[in-house]
């Protein structure tokens, strides 16, 4: 397996963005060929969370390893945060990550047409804006016009998707600023920007989530439902926000994660999410 991290170089200026204080980066896990066969790997954008104020290593490197383990190559987005850039930053960052896998498919033994992206709380946001505005105006506005942009499908674990009632008002205020305008509001209010265009899609969240509430997910999943979107949900009835994998050496001491439905059930998530992956599609 390969590993390394390399710095995402993004002219930031010429998308109509102002440059962040610090360079995104992609670090890479990639698979070795195995004998003589290539074979073509699904691969995994993963956009970790942590309110947009900083990168959770729990929903990284744990996260990456699964999906090695299932046989894709997975990458971890390292994306601009809170004060160092505001919106559209992190966004034109995930969609420069998705082209340059795409663009290096041949070399990392990847499916051009099999590149997802996975996101956790406001990472989910983040995964989830790729996925749903990748064919909007506003994108195509920032020099993304010909679809190399776009994810595959998306997994995403108890996302932040509304900007109105039930936000996780602490990611949009960091996504945004204090000051955002009702449009960017709107635009970033994802269950009201869904369209025929948006991928397969794989959602999960936990009913007792204090942090994001699982509204979120019933609002997008609401909205992919009505637009023909291709669509697996689930919720589960407890765990406390910020999961990750839901297993042992991720889940955080005491609380919920003492009780055996969160470490026997919600860590199905993962291998339902890579069942959805390697799905045979048309």
């Amino acid at each position: 397996m390969q590993i390394r991290t390399v710095p995402l170089a993004i002219d930031y200026a010429s998308k109509g963005a102002t440059p962040p204080s610090k360079q995104a980066t992609l670090t890479v896990y990639e698979l070795p060929v195995y004998g003589t066969v290539n074979v073509l790997r699904p691969a995994v954008l993963i956009c970790p969370g942590g309110a947009y104020a900083w990168i959770s290593e729990r929903e990284a490197e744990p996260v990456a390893a699964s999906f090695l383990a299932a046989g894709c190559n997975a990458y971890v987005l390292s994306y601009t945060v809170a004060e160092s850039g505001r919106f559209p930053c992190a966004l034109i960052e995930a969609f420069e990550a998705i082209r340059l896998i795409r663009e290096n498919a041949s070399d990392s033994h990847s499916d051009p047409n099999r590149i997802w992206i996975c996101g956790f709380s406001a990472g989910g946001h983040l995964a989830a804006s790729a996925g749903i505005l990748w064919n909007h105006p506003f994108v195509r506005g920032l020099g993304f016009p010909d679809g190399k942009h776009r994810p595959d499908g998306m997994i995403l674990g108890y996302p932040v998707i509304t900007s109105g009632t039930f936000s996780h008002r602490e990611s949009i205020r960091n996504l945004l600023g204090e000051s955002a305008n009702e449009e960017t509001l709107a635009l970033n209010s994802l269950e009201r920007q869904v369209t025929g265009d948006v991928p397969p899609t794989f959602l999960w969240h936990t009913a007792a989530d204090q942090s994001v509430p699982v509204q979120n997910s019933l609002f997008l999943a609401d909205a992919l439902i009505r637009h023909g979107v291709e669509t697996e949900v689930h919720i589960y009835p407890l765990g406390e926000h910020g999961l990750s994998t839901a297993r042992y050496d991720v889940l955080t001491p005491g609380r919920f994660s003492s009780d055996p439905f969160i470490r026997q059930s919600v860590p199905t998530w993962m291998h339902d999410a890579i069942r959805f992956i390697f799905a045979e599609r048309t």
